[in-house]
């Protein structure tokens, strides 16, 4: 099983919150289908490897088998893990490396034998043995955490003793003394793990008037079955065998719709009888088995709140809401149900690469647009414009598909990143003075920091006066080895470098062995083990900056694939009906573009109006951001590993093709608010591109000092003085 970067991510901050002092609670935000579940058992198995003294309680809650889901996926995902349940647990107890899944309402609820005085060893008696006996430390994940966690569940937690506990959810319950670590849904969209686009509503009709005397869900089912039979073809037509399934969700605490909407499924050929109705109620469980194959028969699913949870179905593709009133956050945990790809990965096709929601609920609208990162706005589809159906470009997709990189490049990349950046030289001694003043530490001992001081109380922990101690541990290279190596395999992970080229990497750079003309101090082991230890931090921050710094390394794509590119026949346009502008881009490809389009930056804002407002400006078009039906260029990071990068527009002006990048502001104060580390790589590498096939390039950001757009067709630069800066207009005159 190959991670995703964003998974190996979360996975290295998981580790470095367990190794930070003073937090307990360390809260994993991570968007549901983005495999949470992974993240998780893989950090545990690896944590545990490297803390052989240490065991996981993973605690679940509702009254489903979350638990056991939980542990079969860890039993896949991890070979030769050591999971227990509950029964496992009361007859052999605990041992070291063992991953422990209970529902902890098991435990809590009334009757229960696990926790009664017994001539049986009682559960609470295991832990004791565990801890006092044994020497084991117990280490707590707490799965779907937003979930009904009351004092009873504290309690059960509170009876480990122990110093760790992340919380895992989609929708967290806030913390404000907890390490939060956040996995974002544009990482795990653009991973291909969950849908691109949330559609509200699709292809409603306007102005229809609902008879009062008929059921308002059924508009929405017809709606519904429609996009199903829409989906359903779309697969076809794909090779695939999915079978898109329809999730109609009731109020929680009525059953007065459950007959009508059955009754009308029924009348649509949809039912329980012929295996394509599903019914998961409580009190009733028709037709559920196997339901979350791709291919199993149920075509639609009737259910409540209890599905919300811990249910895994990537083929569940639409929505129908019946439901109201409830809060956001159980609102987002349940359309996390149907944004899950289905084979794992974009088809690049918009209707099978987007999921649906239907419903009156305005409540339950708001409440979404707020809550989610990636904003549910408001859905059109738009035809492309006949005269541009004949456009083509070249666009270039990777050919190297490996995630690791070269080491020799990526030596050469981090030791020039690490000279540049702290100014160093060829003086050893000299580098030593400059890496201090930079903030590395150089020791001989590993260094802990903690405060020291008195309060009464917690709540005046804030004024209270502490001061910051440091302690020093004699290193051992047998006693801290482990460490060492875990630091190392910890750097390797933040650049998608394997341990033992990381380590080569190290000892060339830092050790006194091997020979090395990039060598920047030599340490001898000791004093590495030290370094390394100690700066840990600040290792993992300049490897990572060194894999798209301005090296002026003389790095090559290698090849790439060519592609034609055809501007897409049909677009769903994303837009923000709340805006009281809702004209339309008449120079846009597409009929019927609309200006309120979003999500944009204030920079592409302005620009979209510029195109629309140049006279010399014939057509522009707003490329996707990620997907195989879009226009991509290949480049490459400083270790020439290649990526892709999507342009954001293509337009003609004066006759001319021009493909444009929108990056950050330059603020009031003239800084640049650019983000992207590999932006003056993706400026060559189109530069370069237009170059072999006579097109224009330029990048463009908006100045707010000025109120202008400027832009460059030679590079990007953080400067808003550099040459390379004119007014948009002045510019694109020249040419």
């Amino acid at each position: 099983m190959e991670l995703k970067d964003f998974q190996l991510d979360a996975i290295v901050k998981l580790n470095d919150a367990m190794d930070k002092s003073g937090v307990r609670d360390i809260v994993l935000k991570s968007p549901t289908g983005s495999g949470k579940t992974i993240i998780l058992t893989q950090f545990m198995s690896g944590y545990m490897k490297d803390h052989p003294d240490t065991l996981f309680v993973w605690l679940t809650p509702g009254q489903g088998e979350l638990q056991e889901q939980s542990k079969a996926k860890m039993e896949q995902y991890c070979h030769n893990a050591s999971t227990k349940n509950l029964a496992d647990v009361m007859t052999g107890g605990f041992s070291a490396g063992d991953a422990v899944f209970i529902n902890w309402q098991k435990l809590t609820m009334k009757g229960n034998l696990a926790m009664k005085d017994s001539e049986r060893t009682n559960f609470v008696e295991w832990i004791d043995k565990a801890r006092n006996e044994s020497g084991l430390k117990f280490k707590i994940v707490i799965d779907e955490s937003h979930q009904n966690f009351s004092e009873k569940a504290d309690a059960v937690v509170n009876l480990f003793h122990t110093d760790k506990i992340v919380r895992a959810s989609a929708t967290p319950l806030n913390n404000p003394g907890a390490e939060t670590i956040e996995v974002t849904e544009d990482d795990v969209i653009a991973a291909g793990l969950i849908k691109k686009m949330i559609e509200i509503n699709p292809d409603f009709p306007q102005g229809q008037t609902l008879n009062k005397d008929s059921d308002e869900f059924e508009p929405l089912l017809e709606m519904a079955v429609k996009k199903r039979t829409e989906l359903a073809g779309a697969f076809a037509a794909a090779g695939s065998n999915v079978n898109p399934l329809i999730v109609v969700q009731l109020p929680n605490n009525d059953d007065s719709m459950l007959g009508a909407v059955e009754a009308w499924f029924g009348q649509h050929h949809i039912d329980c009888a012929t295996g394509t109705l599903a019914v998961w109620l409580a009190n009733r469980k028709d037709n559920i088995e196997g339901i979350s194959d791709n291919a199993a028969k149920p075509e639609a699913i009737i259910i409540k709140q209890a599905i919300a949870t811990g249910w895994d179905c990537p083929r569940a593709h639409i929505l129908v809401k019946l439901r109201k009133n409830m809060g956001e956050t159980f609102e987002i945990q349940t359309i996390g149900r149907i944004r899950r790809m289905p084979e794992g990965e974009h088809y690049g096709v918009d209707v099978l690469d987007h999921c649906y929601l239907y419903t009156f609920d305005e409540t339950f609208k708001t409440g979404l647009c707020a809550k989610l990162v990636d904003h549910a706005f408001d859905a059109t589809k738009l035809f492309l414009k006949e005269e541009h159906k004949a456009f083509s470009l070249t666009k270039e997709q990777r050919t190297m598909v490996a995630e690791t990189r070269d080491p020799k490049v990526a030596l050469k990349a981090v030791g020039e990143y690490i000279v540049q950046k702290n100014s160093l030289c060829k003086d050893q001694s000299k580098n030593r003075v400059r890496l201090e003043t930079h903030g590395y530490t150089f020791s001989d001992k590993i260094l802990l920091n903690v405060v020291s001081g008195s309060v009464a109380t917690l709540l005046g922990m804030e004024q209270a006066k502490l001061n910051a101690v440091s302690y020093g541990m004699d290193i051992n290279t047998h006693k801290h080895g482990r460490a060492f190596h875990h630091v190392v395999a910890e750097i390797g992970r933040v650049c998608s470098l394997p341990y033992n080229d990381t380590r080569t990497i190290v000892f060339r750079l830092f050790g006194e062995n091997p020979a090395c003309s990039e060598k920047i101090v030599a340490m001898s082991p000791k004093l590495l083990y030290a370094f390394v230890i100690n700066n840990e931090h600040r290792l993992k921050e300049d490897f990572r900056e060194a894999m798209s710094a301005e090296l002026h390394l003389t790095t090559n794509v290698g090849n790439v694939s060519e592609k034609e590119f055809k501007i897409p026949s049909e677009w769903i346009c994303t837009y923000d009906s709340k805006l009281k502008n809702q004209s339309t881009g008449a120079k846009n490809v597409y009929n019927g573009y609309l200006m309120s389009a979003r999500p944009r930056s204030t920079g592409e804002v302005k620009f979209e109006k510029w195109c629309e407002s140049e006279g010399s400006a014939e057509w522009w078009y707003r490329n996707g951001d990620k997907g195989e039906e879009y226009f991509s260029i290949v480049y490459a990071d400083n270790t020439k590993h290649q990526k892709l990068f999507y342009p954001d527009y293509i337009l003609s002006i004066g006759g001319k093709v021009w493909i444009v990048e929108v990056k950050g502001n330059f603020n009031k104060s003239g800084t640049s608010e650019n983000i992207d580390l590999f932006a003056p790589m993706k400026a060559d590498a189109l530069k370069s591109y237009c170059l072999k096939r006579n097109l224009r390039a330029a990048f463009v950001c908006y100045d707010e000092e000025e109120d202008m757009l400027v832009a460059s067709t030679d590079g990007f630069s953080e400067n808003k003085s550099d040459k390379c800066w004119r007014p948009i207009t002045s510019l694109l005159e020249e040419y």
